[in-house]
């Protein structure tokens, strides 16, 4: 089998892009988390006061789900993802800790990967994410997770080799571009970012083995050869393949299952007060200024009088604050709702 780079139709960028998979395979030992700590993590039980699987796989569910509500990137939630898995594979972690850590985890990964002006502020991140934390306790957690992490945070990742695998295909076959599928691939990914176990995964094998499945199921032979290519290329051994893609194969199967609780199927039902509601950051909720509109119909002009106090009286009511535990739940959509005291409709 030819390697891709002595390909007869291989051209500059193609050439170019293999050089980057050189840089990149030389570069993710470096970032992933170590192994021995992901081991402890796994043997350890839920009774113990430190960080089993379940607890890790939710934070990562809603890391998920911040990245959603706050309308940023798969790179966003990737990259927090590492930085969780490798504070959490070199510290001894209690429970109650983890909210405060995931949070600074994701935010750490929104300022290496977003714009500025896209990068929630810390009192909103606290405030949706229901972590129960301080803007000062998120600011000691973040001092103590970038000096462990000796400040390096941009990482190369499984999405990073994923991107590149796609670019590479996609370079050099002659079949329609659209037939292998990036967001779904991506997809796929986050499925497995929400387990454990992937974290162990060199980030390129875990990559090409999500890109073979996918190309299987395609039933190109023209991708196929394309995706042995990329593998002879990235020197990954046919046991690591094996291995690793029964895992995949697996883990996709079960997420796939109607049986399995999707953090993007579920639906946030957040409601908040009036008050808390003019606290948000506008671009995330906005109270309306208008006064309601009532259900009944149209009103003559000797009514409009009166019912302008009945408008102004259910304002009155709707300033008041609901009980706390109505407050808010933190999952998964990205529109809260304000309850209603008074069958009244706002204007659009």
């Amino acid at each position: 089998m030819k390697d891709l780079g002595a390909m007869d139709n291989t051209s500059n960028e193609a050439l170019k892009l293999l050089k980057q998979l050189n840089v990149y395979l030389e570069q993710e030992y470096k970032y992933q988390p170590r192994e021995k700590g992901l081991d402890l993590i796994e043997s350890t039980t839920e009774n113990d006061n430190t960080i089993c699987p379940r607890l890790r796989n939710g934070k990562v569910e809603d890391l998920w789900s911040l990245t959603n509500f706050f309308a940023l990137g798969m790179e966003t939630f990737v990259l927090a993802v590492n930085i969780l898995d490798r504070f959490l594979a070199i510290m001894k972690v209690k429970p109650k800790h983890l909210p405060c850590i995931g949070v600074c985890c994701f935010l750490l990964a929104a300022r290496v990967v977003e714009e500025e002006c896209n990068i929630p502020s810390v009192h909103d991140i606290i405030r949706i994410s229901q972590c129960k934390c301080t803007v000062s306790d998120m600011k000691r957690m973040e001092k103590i997770i970038s000096e462990k992490l000796h400040f390096e945070f941009k990482a190369t990742t499984a999405l990073t080799f994923l991107h590149l695998y796609h670019t590479i295909v996609l370079c050099h076959t002659s079949e329609r571009k659209e037939l292998l599928n990036l967001d779904k691939l991506e997809a796929q990914l986050k499925a497995c970012n929400c387990r454990l176990v992937f974290s162990k995964a060199k980030p390129s094998v875990l990559a090409l083995c999500l890109l073979t499945l996918e190309v299987e199921t395609l039933k190109s032979l023209e991708l196929f050869e394309i995706a042995l290519r990329v593998q002879k290329h990235s020197k990954v051994n046919d046991m690591d393949v094996l291995y690793w893609r029964e895992l995949v194969s697996k883990c996709l199967a079960d997420y796939s299952s109607p049986e399995c609780c999707k953090p993007d199927h579920k639906k946030l039902v957040w409601i908040v007060s009036r008050r808390t509601a003019q606290n948000l950051h506008h671009s995330y909720y906005s109270v309306p200024e208008l006064p309601t509109i009532p259900e009944c119909g149209c009103m003559n002009e000797s009514e409009s009088e009166d019912s302008g106090e009945d408008m102004s009286s259910s304002e009155d009511a709707l300033g008041t604050s609901p009980p706390s535990d109505l407050e808010a739940s933190f999952f998964f959509d990205y529109k809260p709702k304000l309850k209603r005291r008074t069958r009244h409709l706002y204007p659009l």
